[in-house]
């Protein structure tokens, strides 16, 4: 659980579920994010063999981001939360307006 653990981890994981993106790019798809919390979390998603990352030497410097086979897999295990959080969202957001207003 330590490797998705977090607010931003899946979602980043889902985010690169799609193929290789820029840093830029990246913090598009995470609206909300830190710049600051984007970089810890990929660092750490990095550090754990999950997710690789492309510095090119280039002016301006390109840095790109992408998913490992250890990666892949993870999302896959990850698919089914992700349907579960789609198939009950409304109930869950109902459930929490409920409780709110208790």
């Amino acid at each position: 659980m330590d490797v998705v653990g977090g607010k931003w981890k899946a979602l980043i994981l889902w985010a690169l579920h799609k193929g290789t993106l820029r840093f830029g790019e990246l913090k598009r798809e995470l609206p909300g994010v830190s710049e600051k919390m984007l970089i810890q979390q990929l660092r750490e998603l990095e550090a754990d063999g999950v997710v690789h990352r492309e510095v090119y030497r280039e002016v301006p410097p390109r840095v790109e981001y992408s998913l490992t086979e250890l990666g892949q897999a993870l999302n896959t295990a990850l698919d089914s939360l992700g349907v579960w959080g789609e198939t009950f969202m409304q109930e869950i957001i109902a459930n929490k307006a409920k409780e709110a207003a208790a």
